[in-house]
């Protein structure tokens, strides 16, 4: 029989930021330990509330199946000697498996008469697993830093309350965290302070959100959050902008949430929009509110956690918090205006970037090198990109970043406007920090893409020359970020730029700080490449074709880039595993070959029709694909290419390669080689063969 299993661990306010995801390790820690444990059940729900974990597993078989178990010994000849006792064998096996030989049976497996253990495992009663279950799945929990309270030795994120678990309508006997569990709950800490009994899983989701003022179903609760606070932006003839990891947050903050409006005086909008949403946001869980045109409005949304019988004083409390904050916002934007950029540079100086690659003023002047040699690479406009990058980092001193630092980048922007600075340049600044994470967009300006391009490769250089390149588990210069953040530049925005030329730059502008430059080199190069691989593996790219085109060992991340798309495109045809395995066929051939390889094709050698139509065929194909090949079409000449799969297979049935006559062989050879170096124009085909 199944009935609906409920726990739920009460406790003082958990955090915010972790509800989410305590709420599912719990509902995934209890799923493990049911399926460890052999117990079916229909389904399973996580809830969470701020006060509250909570587990709903329906449809819970109250005992584990039962199951046949045969276990097989030794041969009956070995089991017994020739008076028919039992051997030492036979003991040994009846032993191990807690039994007797007399309670043993002799059978045939199919090839001989054994001895054989039969009995039936299973049919615990699920009741008396549910405790351990529950209290390892909270051990398991995501808890950075546990907590003890009182003079109690327990240790949890916070400190608990109260512990229900119900089977059905029969209370679990079970403590955990020095709690007994019962059917007492709690409702709301002030619209229902008082115990609430449940008698199931259905009537606690019932009565909790019914009675008690608690809605409990977190993806329930955000979804109303999101429609009240939606709501009241439109009755403004607003709408609001809805952050999901400050919705997230906010659903984590209240067990009975009330959206409500409130404003905040016009003359805060003078000040950067981003200062004044961040505030909101960061610091008062706030949402901001624009307009049609997307523009900011005085209103920002709260959400309440109790339903007030006075609403308006609980926006006036909210307008009385908010109203301090936004004037830090405002001093400090207008003071940081009075000192210039360049200015704000100069105290840069005494802020070291690393120990032993100086300040953070240093690493704007290398990345300002830098970035005016790629910008006349580019044809783009290096004194442009030279003055971008000098400012680039300007704000980190200025006021507004010292109590935002979000705005870093943006506070720039803003400035750099100030001073009427090149609108490029401006944009520059804030833009040099995107991508800031997977899927953020990109620079929209060339100065933009440059600065963000040279202060990646300025950075990666460095951090490897001094020998702190990543480990498993630590980054702190976050460089896989920065190598696929450049990577993503160099490929989407199209920039035909040699990766090698460019890090080998960065180190000689790094001077005596990197002892070992030429490994530097390697090693970092290497790393970034090997991106690639992470890259592709989201894409759904097998790893055969990146290491297809990685054999080639390129420097242009865009050229590969375009090579891993035509061989991934290539690798979908028909005749694609034939061909590689035909290249590969090939490759194993020449390297048997003692000395240099013949690369000379005498047409006067051709003496099957085989190897005369492949020639034939390698002719007409090379002079198809040159152009294609010229002009990095490299999907459309693997494709004209796939038609060579025919000419090739007849040329293996038909062609003994290794002939006896040498000059007939070396001109064989020739024309495998030939075969092979035509598609070694794009990648080495031969790999996306699965090794065996």
């Amino acid at each position: 029989m199944a009935k609906d299993f409920l726990v739920e661990l009460g406790t003082e306010e958990l955090p915010p930021v972790a509800l989410k995801k305590l709420m599912l390790a719990f509902s995934q820690g209890i799923e493990q330990g049911l399926k460890q444990q052999n117990v079916n059940f229909a389904a399973i729900e996580p809830y969470a509330a701020p006060r509250r974990l909570s587990v709903v597993v329906r449809e819970l078989e109250e005992q584990t199946p039962v199951k046949d178990v045969v276990v097989w010994g030794p041969p009956a000849k070995i089991a017994f000697d020739g008076d028919g006792k039992p051997t030492k064998a036979a003991e040994a096996f009846a032993g191990k498996n807690g039994t007797t030989v007399d309670q043993l049976a002799t059978e045939n497996d199919g090839k001989a008469d054994k001895l054989v253990f039969r009995s039936q495992a299973g049919g615990e009663l699920t009741t008396g697993l549910l405790p351990e279950i529950v209290e390892q799945s909270l051990n398991a929990l995501p808890i950075p830093k546990r907590m003890r309270w009182g003079a109690s030795r327990t240790e949890f994120v916070r400190p608990v309350h109260w512990l229900v678990m119900l089977l059905g309508d029969e209370i679990v006997d079970a403590e955990i965290l020095g709690l007994h569990a019962s059917r007492e709950t709690r409702g709301h800490r002030f619209h229902y302070n008082q115990p609430l009994l449940v008698e199931n899983a259905a009537d606690y989701l019932d009565k909790l959100p019914n009675t008690a003022y608690v809605m409990v179903d977190f993806q329930q609760r955000q979804e109303t959050i999101r429609q009240q606070v939606e709501a009241e932006a439109e009755r403004i003839g607003g709408v609001a902008v809805i952050d999901q990891d400050l919705l997230d947050e906010v659903t984590a903050l209240v067990e009975w949430p009330v959206a409500l409006t409130g404003r905040f005086e016009e003359r805060f909008l003078e000040v950067p929009a981003e200062a004044l949403i961040y505030s909101m946001k960061e610091h008062q869980k706030y949402f901001p509110v624009v307009d049609k045109q997307g523009e900011l409005m005085p209103n920002f949304i709260t959400v309440s956690n109790i339903e007030s019988r006075d609403p308006a004083q609980v926006i006036d409390g909210n307008e009385r918090v908010i109203r301090p904050r936004l004037s830090d916002a405002a001093f400090f934007f207008e003071t940081d205006k009075k000192t210039s950029l360049c200015e704000f540079r100069e105290r840069l100086k005494p802020i070291v970037f690393q120990a032993q690659l100086g300040s953070i003023f240093d690493k704007t002047e290398r990345v300002a090198s830098l970035a005016s040699e790629i910008a006349t690479q580019m044809g783009a406009d290096a004194d442009k990109a030279r003055q971008a990058a000098q400012l680039c980092k300007s704000d980190l001193v200025s006021d507004m970043v010292g109590e935002f630092d979000k705005m870093q980048g943006t506070a720039g922007y803003y400035y750099a406007v100030n001073e009427d600075l090149d609108s490029e340049v401006a944009l520059a600044l804030k833009e040099h920090y995107q991508p800031k994470f997977a899927g953020d967009s990109l620079p929209s300006t060339d100065t933009g893409t440059i600065i963000a391009l040279a202060d990646r490769i300025d950075t990666l250089s460095g951090i490897f020359g001094i020998g702190q390149k990543p480990t498993g588990s630590k980054d702190p210069f976050g460089l896989r970020r920065s190598s696929l953040g450049a990577l993503r530049l160099l490929v989407e925005k199209n920039l035909t730029l040699d990766l090698k030329a460019l890090l080998n730059s960065a180190i000689q502008l790094h001077g005596k700080n990197i002892a070992k430059p030429e490994e530097t080199l390697e090693t970092a190069f290497a790393y970034m490449v090997e991106r690639f691989r992470a890259w592709y593996e989201e894409d759904n790219i097998a790893v055969e074709v990146f290491l297809a085109v990685h054999a080639k060992q390129l420097t242009q991340p865009l050229d590969i880039d375009r090579r891993v798309k035509a061989v991934n495109a290539f690798n979908q045809l028909p005749q694609a595993q034939a061909l590689a395995a035909a290249n590969k066929r090939v490759s194993n051939i020449l390297a048997k070959v003692e000395g240099e390889i013949p690369t000379e094709l005498n047409t006067e050698l051709l003496q099957e029709d085989a190897e005369k139509a492949l020639a034939e065929a390698l002719d007409a194909k090379s002079a198809a694909v040159e152009p294609l090949f010229a002009a990095a079409n490299y999907e459309q000449a693997l494709a004209t290419l796939a038609d060579l799969r025919e000419p090739v297979d007849a040329f293996f049935d038909n062609v003994m390669v290794m002939a006896d006559d040498l000059a007939l062989r070396n001109n064989r050879i020739a024309l495998l080689s030939r075969l092979r170096n035509l598609f070694l124009q794009v990648a080495d085909i031969s790999l996306l063969v699965p090794s065996k």
